[in-house]
C-alpha cells in the first residue's frame, strides 16, 4: 500500500485528469467512451502498485502482460465510474481535493512525504489527481448506492434467528491488536511509512520507539498501519479479532496470563518471540455464553454485517450495468490477442 485511506477497491493513481475528453491516440491502452487511457498512465499505476516488482528481472514477460492487464482493467472501470460521477455532477471540487491531501500529508514529516511519492514515482499532482478520483467516487457511491440502503429490525432479527449459534461462546475471548516487528529483511513488507527493519538491532531499537509513541499517547491503530511489519494485520490497524482464550494459552501460558491482566484499553510490554517483537493491545474482552439479539453490540455487528454485504452486492451489480453502458476498446488485450504466438 502507498498511501494511508487510498483504500477504494476502483480507485488507483491516474496521471491525467478524466474532466475533459480526448480523441484517442497511438498511447491509448484503451479508451473509455471515446477517452483514452494512456500506456504511461499504465505504466504509472503498475509502478504504484507493485513498485519494482512490476518489471522485476524474475517476471516473466507474460507475467508482467498480465499485471499490465489487471490494472488497465481497474483503470477502464474506474474511468467508467468517473464518468457516471461526472454526468451527475458529482465530482469532487478543489476544496475537497485540498482538504484530504492536506490531512494526508499532516501525518508524515516533509522528508518521509517526499520519500514516499518519489518510492512510488509521483508527484503531488499525480497525488491529488488520486485524491479527486477517490472523493469523487466516495460521492457517486454514497448517492447512488449506499444511502439507498436500509436495514431494518426485522433484517436483524432474522439474521439473528439464523445465526444463533454465532453468537454462543464456548469461552472467554480477547479482542486483541497487534503491532509487529521482525528482523529478517523483507521486501513485501509495507506500511504507511515504508518502515522495516533490516536486522535484530533494528529491530529491537525500533519496537522500543513504537512503545515510546504510544506511552506518549499516539493512536495504537494508527501506529500500526504506520509501522507494524505484519501485512495481514498492518492495513487494519494491528487488529486481530476476537481471540479464545485457549489460543492464547496454546501459544504461551505466560501470554494468556500478560493479556489476562491487562484491562480494555490497556497496552502489553514489548513481547519478544521467535519471529520477532510485538506489542499487543486489549480492546475488549467477552465472557463466555449467549449473546443475546437486545445486546447493542449483537445488533450493531449484525447491521454493520448485512450493510457490507448489501452495498457490496449493490456496487457489484452497479459496475455491471455501467460496463453494459459504456463503449470500452481495450487496444492493449487487442494487440496481445492478435500477436498471439509470433515470434
Amino acid at each position: 500500500m502507498y498511501f494511508r485511506g487510498l483504500v477504494l477497491p476502483l480507485a488507483l493513481l491516474a496521471a491525467a485528469s478524466s474532466s475533459c475528453k480526448k480523441a484517442p491516440s497511438a498511447d491509448a491502452a484503451a479508451t473509455v467512451n471515446g477517452r483514452p487511457i494512456s500506456f504511461s498512465e499504465l505504466d504509472k499505476n503498475l509502478q504504484a502498485q507493485f513498485g519494482s516488482a512490476s518489471d522485476g528481472e524474475n517476471a516473466s514477460e507474460d507475467h508482467r502482460q498480465i499485471r499490465r492487464l489487471e490494472v488497465l482493467r481497474i483503470l477502464i472501470d474506474n474511468e467508467i465510474m468517473l464518468q457516471r460521477a461526472e454526468k451527475l455532477g458529482l465530482l469532487a471540487t478543489d476544496a475537497d481535493v485540498e482538504a484530504r491531501f492536506n490531512e494526508f500529508k499532516a501525518s508524515y514529516t516533509t522528508e518521509e512525504f517526499d520519500r514516499q511519492l518519489k518510492s512510488r514515482g509521483m508527484t503531488v499532482s499525480d497525488l491529488k489527481t488520486q485524491l479527486r478520483r477517490e472523493l469523487s467516487l466516495q460521492k457517486l457511491f454514497n448517492k447512488e448506492i449506499t444511502s439507498h440502503i436500509a436495514i431494518t429490525d426485522a433484517d436483524v432479527a432474522g439474521f439473528y434467528n439464523a445465526n444463533k449459534n454465532n453468537f454462543n461462546f464456548a469461552e472467554p475471548r480477547v479482542h486483541l491488536a497487534q503491532i509487529v516487528v521482525t528482523p529478517a529483511p523483507d521486501p513485501e513488507v509495507r506500511n504507511l511509512k515504508n518502515d522495516k527493519a533490516q536486522n535484530d538491532e533494528q529491530g529491537r531499537r525500533k519496537i522500543e520507539a513504537v512503545l515510546a509513541r504510544l506511552k506518549q499517547g499516539e493512536g495504537f491503530d494508527l501506529v500500526a498501519q504506520s509501522y507494524s511489519e505484519d501485512p495481514n494485520t498492518s492495513p487494519n490497524g494491528g487488529d486481530l479479532g476476537f481471540v479464545p482464550e485457549s489460543a492464547l494459552e496454546k501459544a504461551s501460558v505466560e501470554l494468556r496470563r500478560m493479556v489476562a491482566a491487562l484491562q480494555p484499553g490497556q497496552i502489553s510490554p514489548v513481547i519478544r518471540t521467535a519471529e520477532g517483537y510485538r506489542i499487543l493491545k486489549v480492546i475488549s474482552k467477552e465472557p463466555a455464553g449467549q449473546r443475546q439479539l437486545n445486546d447493542p453490540r449483537v445488533q450493531q455487528t449484525i447491521r454493520d454485517t448485512l450493510l457490507n454485504r448489501k452495498d457490496q452486492l449493490l456496487k457489484a451489480a452497479y459496475l455491471e450495468v455501467a460496463r453494459n453502458d459504456a463503449k470500452v476498446m481495450n487496444h492493449l488485450a487487442r494487440n496481445i490477442s492478435q500477436n498471439a504466438g509470433r515470434p
